[in-house]
C-alpha cells in the first residue's frame, strides 16, 4: 500500500498547485496565503486514506479531499475574523494583512471553490456527497454560533460543550472519512461506521486540545500552554471545575475568571492547582479515553482486509497520541 508520507507528499503537491482564480488579486491572494499557511492536513489525509482502503483508485480522491481542506480553511479565515485573531499559525489573519471585508469576500469564494473541488465526483454518487457537505456545513455553522453564544453565559452545562464541539470540530472529521468511503464505493454500514468513527476521534480530538492547553508540554504543544485559562475560555476542564467546584475552592476559582490585572503564570498555575483539587485532569482523560475507543471500536468493525485496515488504524493512533 502507498505510504502516509506518499499520500501527504501528492496532497501538498496538488495544494500548492491549485488555482482558486487569478483576478482580482486582491480577491484570490488571500486564498493563496491561507492555504500556504499549512497546518496539519490530517482532514485530507483521512478523505484520502479511507478512499484508499477501499480502491486501489484513490487519486480519484484527491480533489474532493482538497474540498474538505478547503472549507476547513474557510471556517478559520471566518473564525478569526470573530475571534478577532491576530494570528494564525504565527502568521498574521488575512484580516490582518489585508482587512475584514477582504478576509470575508475571499473566505466566501473558499466556500464555492469547495464546492467546485466536489464536481469531479461521478454523477451516481455527487447528490449523496453534496448532501452529506451541506449537512456538514450547516453543522459546523451551528457549533460556532453555539460557541459564541457561550462567550456570555457561565451556565455552560457539560452536555452543551461536547454538542458544541461534535458540532463545531467533529462532524468534519466524521465526514473526511465518511467521503473517502463513498468515493471508495464503500456499503452503507461501512460508510456510517467511519462517520461515527470520525465523530468520537474528533470530540476526542477537541478535549486533548483543551488538557493539552494546561497540561501540554510548551516545546511541543506549539503555542502558549495556558492560554485557554489567562483568557478564561470555556473549555472542558473550565466547565467541569464550575460544576464541580463549591465553597472556598469556587469563590478562588470565580475571583480569578473576574480578575482583570494579573502575573500571567500566577493565573495559570493558580487554576491548574484548583483542576487538580477537583481531579478534572482525570476525569478529561478518562473522557478522551472514551470517546478515542468508540471511534477506533467503529474502525475495528470494518469488514475489510487486516493490513488496510492496519494502515487506517495506525494513523488514526498517531492523532490519538499527539501531543501538539
Amino acid at each position: 500500500m502507498i505510504s502516509i508520507e506518499q499520500l501527504l507528499e501528492k496532497l501538498q503537491a496538488e495544494i500548492e498547485s491549485h488555482s482558486y482564480g487569478e483576478n482580482p488579486a486582491e480577491l484570490y491572494d488571500p486564498i493563496k496565503y491561507m492555504m500556504s499557511l499549512g497546518g496539519k492536513r490530517f482532514r485530507p489525509l483521512l478523505t484520502l486514506i479511507a478512499a484508499s482502503i477501499y480502491t486501489n483508485e484513490w487519486e480519484t480522491a484527491i480533489k474532493p479531499a482538497m474540498a474538505v481542506e478547503v472549507f476547513h480553511n474557510f471556517t478559520l479565515m471566518h473564525d478569526d475574523i470573530m475571534d478577532r485573531a491576530p494570528l494564525r499559525r504565527g502568521e498574521p489573519t488575512v484580516h490582518e494583512k489585508w482587512n475584514a471585508n477582504t478576509a470575508i469576500l475571499s473566505g466566501d469564494v473558499m466556500l464555492i471553490r469547495a464546492y467546485d473541488l466536489l464536481l469531479d465526483i461521478p454523477k451516481e454518487r455527487l447528490r449523496l456527497v453534496l448532501e452529506r457537505f451541506n449537512c456538514t456545513a450547516g453543522e459546523v455553522c451551528e457549533g460556532q454560533q453555539l460557541d459564541m453564544n457561550f462567550e456570555t453565559r457561565w451556565d455552560v452545562s457539560e452536555e452543551e460543550y461536547l454538542e458544541m464541539i461534535r458540532l463545531k470540530t467533529s462532524v468534519l472529521l466524521g465526514f473526511a472519512l465518511e467521503l473517502g468511503g463513498i468515493i471508495g464505493r464503500a456499503d452503507e454500514k461501512s460508510i456510517k461506521l467511519l462517520y461515527s468513527a470520525g465523530e468520537n476521534i474528533g470530540i476526542g480530538f477537541q478535549l486533548k486540545d483543551d488538557l493539552l492547553d494546561v497540561y501540554g508540554d510548551p516545546s511541543k504543544f506549539g503555542k502558549q500552554v495556558g492560554g485557554d485559562i489567562i483568557s478564561n475560555k470555556k473549555t472542558f476542564l473550565l466547565i467541569e471545575a464550575l460544576s464541580r467546584a463549591g465553597g472556598d475552592i469556587l469563590a478562588d476559582l470565580q475571583r480569578w475568571i473576574a480578575m482583570e490585572t494579573f502575573e500571567k503564570n500566577d493565573k495559570v498555575n493558580a487554576v491548574r492547582d484548583i483542576y487538580e483539587a477537583l481531579d478534572i485532569r482525570s476525569f478529561t482523560e478518562e473522557k478522551i479515553k472514551a470517546y478515542f475507543t468508540r471511534g477506533i471500536d467503529c474502525l475495528k468493525q470494518l469488514d475489510i482486509d487486516n493490513d488496510r485496515k492496519t494502515f487506517l488504524l495506525a494513523f488514526v493512533q498517531q492523532l490519538v497520541e499527539r501531543e501538539k
